[in-house]
Order: C-alpha cells, then structure tokens, then sequence
C-alpha cells in the first residue's frame, strides 16, 4: 500500500483492514455501528499512513473541532483529550484545544477565533453552554455537543456523561459490605450534576443499609489533590472519624491519602479509601487504589464521534448518553479495624 500523502485510499485501507470500503467508510465518519477492535484496526491504519479525506464539507481549509474546557490542568482532561484526538485524527480533522475559564474577556476572544477558524462543531466540558454562546453558534450552524453538563441543557444540545449516580452507590456499597458504617465522603463541586449525583448514589446506598447519614461525614471539595487533602484532614480530625472515606475523584482521593499519611494512619489498615475516575496514577499509587472507572476516552471518542455526524446534518439516536461506570478493587480497601466503625 502506497504510503504517501493523500495517495493512499479508502480502499487501501479497506484491503489492509481485511473489512469492506464501507465499514471504514463508517470509521472515518465517526459511525457508532462498528466493532470496537475493528475500529482500532482501521484506526491505526489510517494513522500510519497518514490519511487525509480527499474531499471536505468546507473545501479550500483543514476540517476542525473544538474542545473547550474551563480546567485543563487534570490528567483527567488529558484522557477525554485522548479519547476525541483518537476519533479527529482518524476522521482527517484537528482538534483545537482552549481553556475558558467563564471569564468574559476569554468567551469572546474564543468566539473571535471560532469564527475565523470555521469551526466543524464544538465539545463543551463540564459546563453550561450561555444563552448568547449557544445562539452565536447556532447562527454560526456550529453543532455542539457537551461532556458531563455543569446544569441543565437546551433540548437540541447533546450530552455525554456515565452512570455517576451508579458509580456512588457502587462505592459506598463496597465499603459498606467491607463491615464499615462510618463512611465519610469528599464530594466534587455542587453546582456540577455529576457531583451531585455521586454525592446522591453515596446517600442512597446509605440509607438502603439503614445507616443515618452523618452530615459531619459529609464535605466538599473540587475534583484536586489540595482539595481532597484538606477534607481528608477534617474528617480524620473528627472526634469520632470516618473508617473509610469515597472521595468523588481520584485526585481528591490521593489527597486523602497524604492526610492520612501525616496522621499516621494506614491505608487499608485503619483507613479505607475508594476514588472515582480510575486515572492511570491511581494504578501507581502506594497502595493502589481502588475506584470506580469512568470511561474517559470513550466519553471523549464518543462525543467527538457524535458532534461529526451533527456537522454532517446526521441525526442522533439519542440527545442523552450515560456510558458504564465499573468498581476497579484494588488494595486501598479492607475490612475495618477491630472495633472501629462496626456495629454489632
């Protein structure tokens, strides 16, 4: 297969991939109804011998998506860029990458440069999408798709998320069939859905053990070390503290970690911790921790797939998905000390 640009074609493709023209045809158009591992195949096909579309729906410039955050300072933020980079960068379209920060002077300065650049569609993540911004993109025809909505949404606006609510309550059910009853939890932001939606599932699975809900064991933070240091600190300073403690991120769940560690508490031994986004450090911390997994790279694979259809004038078959979350058990959980946190 000839391996120079804009030489290679779809049919290449398709006689190296073993698959149909069609089926990578689908791939390049970011289609869902394609196997996971075939996916990957053409994928890595298209990377390596760098295959560009020869036609685009706006000839004479390079197709874009942007991918727009308020926070780019998490490994959080770099795996939702993996996942949309893996989708663009098959599909022949780049992705441009900006931080906002719901700063006013930023907002305009990026619907400058959006517009200049003829943007293809935009990802939003965890934010709202502003009245005047989801106007100037609909006048624009700039389809929109965000990743875990800070709010509520405009009906015509697509989301992606996971099964937050599911993910706390699998937590907390954890700890609880562990033998723990004081449970205390760092939550994220409140004014975001997923938060409270963990913070909701924590709650839930609480209340169908029987156990009262300590509003002492409850306390919030922001998704960041710091953050979840200095919540771990307030309930490891409690006169009657927590066995196990679910912080609502991985990040934050490290941060707890440090706290105890200066305490001279030991994770498991006397203290259990669960996090909540299964980010590669949490695999490497001491020990490892466990956590629920959220499917970054799909989310972010999966909106990106979803806002090139829209660009396309393709229909959806939903407004709304929740991807899985999963328990991942690792070795920051045990049963609670004798005597600590466990009723008769």
């Amino acid at each position: 297969m000839a391996a120079g640009r804009g030489r290679v074609t779809i049919a290449a493709i398709a006689e190296a991939a073993g698959v149909s023209v069609p089926t990578v045809s689908r791939v390049l158009n970011g289609r869902s109804d394609v196997s996971p591992t075939t996916r990957e195949l053409i994928e890595r096909l298209l990377r390596e011998h760098d295959y560009r579309p020869r036609n685009s729906r706006h000839p004479g410039r390079a197709r874009l998506v942007d991918l727009v955050f308020n926070d780019l300072d998490s490994p959080w933020a770099l795996e939702l860029v993996r996942g949309v980079e893996d989708v663009t960068h098959a599909a022949g379209v780049g992705t441009v990458v900006s931080q906002v920060h719901h700063r006013s002077t930023a907002t305009r300065q990026w619907l400058q440069n959006l517009r200049a650049r003829a943007s293809d569609g935009v990802i939003f993540v965890t934010s709202d999408v502003a009245e005047p911004i989801h106007s100037e993109l609909h006048r624009l025809k700039v389809p929109v798709v965000i990743i875990d909505p800070a709010g509520g949404v405009a009906a015509d606006v697509p989301t992606i998320g996971a099964t937050n609510w599911s993910g706390g309550r699998t937590a907390t059910d954890h700890l609880l069939s562990l033998g723990h009853r004081r449970i205390g939890i760092v939550a994220g932001p409140r004014e975001l859905l997923c938060s409270r939606a963990r913070l909701d599932g924590y709650r839930a699975a609480m209340e169908a053990a029987g156990m009262a809900v300590d509003e002492d064991l409850v306390v919030t933070g922001d998704f960041r070390h710091e953050s979840g240091f200095v919540a771990g600190g307030r309930l490891l300073d409690l006169p009657d503290p927590p066995t196990a403690v679910f912080a609502c991120s991985d990040l934050m769940a490290l941060g707890v970690y440090e706290a105890a560690r200066r305490r001279g508490i030991l994770v498991p031994d006397q203290l259990s911790v669960v996090g909540f986004d299964d980010l590669p450090e949490s695999r490497w911390s001491s020990p490892p921790l466990t956590t629920v997994r959220q499917p970054l790279a799909e989310m972010g694979g999966l909106a990106a797939r979803t806002v090139l259809r829209l660009s396309r004038g393709e229909t959806i078959e939903t407004p709304r998905v929740e991807l899985v979350t999963k328990l991942e058990i690792r070795e920051s959980t045990a049963a609670p000390a004798r005597g600590r946190g466990v009723t008769a």
